[in-house]
């Protein structure tokens, strides 16, 4: 996590002290008119900064992912962002508008305008006859991005309505992006925040770009077919899939992910692949739980011989922590990265010394045994705690059973109020914090 906070309170801090270095005269007071002007330019740039930011972010780029350890925190910056982005724009546009509404309503006072320099230049002069054509873009832009942004926000909503609704983002960003260009007072570009600003403006409208073309993730696609299904009734409530990817797939690391898109009108959904990578059978697994409205209806939606398009992959869930001994925690359907990584150790003999927690709330005897049957394969000690029969699996269980754990690097995939209630309990008894590995698999 300390790549994300890093990064958005760098931005946000980094943003302001430019702003506040090329500020030329702060307020002499504390009226409500005498900081309108600063407080809109300020906040107009902080929104515009932080969502060019987040529009990057959207495009899945290597180098990116690389630095913030995985797409899953690349996604959850994007989200934070967001939030910030809201809480900038919602201020911008009070500021800006709010003022005008409670001169009307006589809550406020304009005090009387001075006379306005002639414009320096043509370009100056064109910018000025813009202004009435932003002002008005910029506020029907933020109402749009207001709902997309609550859409996005708000897990309520089915996946389906934010993927198709998310698409219109960098229509709102093209129309915000004209408004900052008009409106930033001209001193301002002419100063590092205006460089920054700019900076921010050619990235944002390039990633818009291409979202609207359709590109982002286009070089990590690739085409398949189901070959086989299998589908593990309630409690289980699980689909097993196995599609043949055609030539191309640069192959996968276990515990990667990659977006699977199944029916166009849904989007692609990201799910955790669940089986190493062999060039010869050209095969890819994914083990889905019916946990919403999309995954509940894939064993009827899905049939042997679909096309599917898959995306990726992503992800840096790796193990790749040059420990000698290593602790996995699995929570219900957070097992598949566990599995691909078995899998793939039964071709990698010298592996690290491995415990397994497995927590599931269903005691089903046969999947059971393939997992512990597995788990002997490759030596990986197999610690199953079934919830209703064992309680819940926690900190002090773990610190039991694995003597060694503060020299374990700790991999954790599962729901995150039970993942990050485990990381409190072994940081807080020894762990070093960055010993502890958390799939963010959310991705709104």
């Amino acid at each position: 996590m300390k790549p994300i906070r890093w990064t958005l309170w760098g931005l946000l801090a980094g943003t302001s002290l430019l702003f506040a270095l090329a500020v030329a005269a702060w307020p002499s007071g504390w009226g409500w008119f005498a900081w309108r002007g600063l407080v809109v330019q300020y906040t107009g740039v902080v929104a515009i900064v932080g969502m060019a930011a987040a529009m990057v972010l959207a495009l899945r780029g290597r180098w990116l992912e690389t630095r913030l350890d995985g797409l899953d925190k690349m996604y959850r910056l994007h989200k934070w962002l967001g939030i910030g982005v809201l809480v900038a724009a919602v201020l911008h546009w009070w500021w800006a508008l709010g003022s005008k509404w409670m001169v009307g309503w006589g809550w406020l006072v304009r005090p009387p305008r001075g006379p306005r320099a002639a414009p320096a230049d043509a370009l100056e002069a064109w910018l000025r006859g813009q202004r009435g054509l932003a002002e008005e873009i910029g506020e029907f832009a933020f109402y749009g991005l207001l709902v997309l942004l609550v859409v996005a926000l708000w897990r309520r909503i089915p996946y389906h309505w934010f993927a198709r609704t998310h698409r219109l983002v960098p229509l709102a960003w093209l129309a915000l992006a004209f408004h900052t260009v008009v409106l930033l007072d001209g001193a301002y570009w002419r100063q590092p925040v205006g460089w920054l600003v700019a900076l921010s403006l050619l990235a944002g409208s390039w990633a818009a770009l291409v979202s609207l073309a359709g590109r982002i993730g286009a070089g990590r696609r690739l085409r398949g077919s189901v070959q086989a299904m299998e589908v593990f009734p309630p409690p289980l409530d699980m689909l097993k899939v196995e599609i043949g990817m055609q030539p191309g797939w640069a192959g996968h690391r276990a515990g990667q992910f990659a977006f699977v898109a199944s029916r166009r009108h849904e989007g692609a959904h990201p799910y955790t692949i669940a089986s190493d990578w062999h060039p010869e059978t050209g095969m890819i697994r994914f083990v889905t739980k019916a946990l919403g409205d999309h995954t509940r209806t894939l064993p009827q939606a899905l049939h042997v011989g679909d096309a599917v398009t898959v995306e990726g992959p992503y992800g840096c869930f790796d193990f790749a922590d040059g420990k000698p001994r290593q602790v996995w925690i699995a929570g219900g359907i957070g097992i598949t990265p566990f599995l691909a990584r078995m899998q793939q150790l039964e071709h990698e003999p010298g592996h690290a010394e491995v415990d397994l927690f497995y927590a599931t709330d269903v005691d089903d005897g046969p999947t059971l045994q393939r997992l512990a049957a597995l788990a002997r394969s490759v030596d990986v000690r197999l610690h199953v705690r079934i919830s209703p029969r064992d309680g819940f699996l926690d900190g002090a269980v773990i610190r039991a059973a694995v003597p060694q754990w503060r020299d374990a690097g700790v991999w954790f995939c599962g729901p995150a109020g039970f993942g990050a209630a485990v990381r409190a309990d072994l940081v807080a008894s020894g762990l070093a914090p960055h010993a502890f590995h958390q799939e963010l698999f959310r991705m709104r």
